[in-house]
């Protein structure tokens, strides 16, 4: 009899879908903390540093790229967390702030594009920061932020699959690394090299971003078992790809795309 009633309790109570997955990922939001550090602390001196000269469109970028960040810790700790309500409600504005991100990084571009017309007519300034340089910053940003988007829309698409709508998510923060440690990176050699100046590395600070970057990707997938998960390839393969900025700056059709689509006065 006590057996019957046990499993007769058992059939009655429900089961919450993905228990298992669920706790996976429980301490994922904590794991979320040390991404967000690193790009705060890559893009300190070059945002804070001049805080009062930047553009608003700077301005805008910085703290929705910051939200997004935010974003991606508190949305994880929601659901692992008994606040399943909570993790939906704010998915929908989630992708509200991750539009945001998307178009204040597409405008970023033009930025880019004003600073090839600065080095070009005031070379001494940038010192080894070349056109080409920026050129090979806005072709890589530019395929980086279709990614990002890409990813978004596919953690929609699969939401109903925890493991996916996760990793899609989770696979945006390492997509968009790239343009914050980078500048981490450099800030350090031109302060390690100001003596130099302007016969400083720009390379070396770039390669080793992009190293960091792509270890800190595979360290978090082998972490979550989603080293062959399509995530993490896509973002795999634009920070490799954007080790390689320097030589694609120089290709003349690069740079005539470029000029093309991004015009700027």
């Amino acid at each position: 009899m006590t057996a019957s009633v046990a499993t007769a309790t058992n059939i009655d109570r429900p089961v919450p879908a993905n228990r298992s997955s669920l706790e996976d990922y429980r301490t994922l939001w904590a794991w979320m903390l040390v991404p967000m550090v690193l790009m705060q602390a890559g893009i300190f001196l070059d945002y804070w540093g001049d805080f009062r000269d930047n553009d608003w469109s700077i301005h805008v970028h910085y703290w929705t790229a910051t939200l997004w960040y935010l974003y991606l810790i508190l949305q994880p700790y929601w659901a692992t967390h008994g606040r399943m309500d909570l993790h939906r409600t704010n998915g929908i504005l989630g992708m509200f702030l991750a539009g945001g991100v998307g178009i204040t990084s597409l405008s970023m571009l033009g930025r880019d594009l004003r600073l090839v017309r600065l080095a070009t007519e005031n070379p001494e300034r940038f010192g080894p920061f070349t056109p080409e340089f920026f050129y090979g910053v806005a072709a890589v940003e530019l395929p980086m932020v279709l990614i990002f988007c890409l990813a978004v829309v596919m953690a929609i698409l699969r939401r109903k699959s925890l493991e996916d709508h996760a990793w899609w998510l989770v696979s945006t923060v390492f997509v968009i690394m790239m343009p914050a440690v980078g500048r981490g990176m450099q800030a350090l050699y031109l302060i390690a090299q100001a003596d130099r100046w302007p016969n400083v590395d720009g390379v070396t600070p770039i390669i080793l971003g992009q190293v960091f970057v792509v270890a800190l990707t595979l360290a978090a997938a082998w972490k979550y078992g989603k080293l062959k998960h399509p995530a993490t390839w896509w973002a795999l393969g634009i920070n490799v790809y954007a080790g390689f900025a320097w030589e694609i700056g120089q290709v003349g059709w690069v740079q005539r795309l470029l000029d093309t689509l991004i015009h700027v006065s």
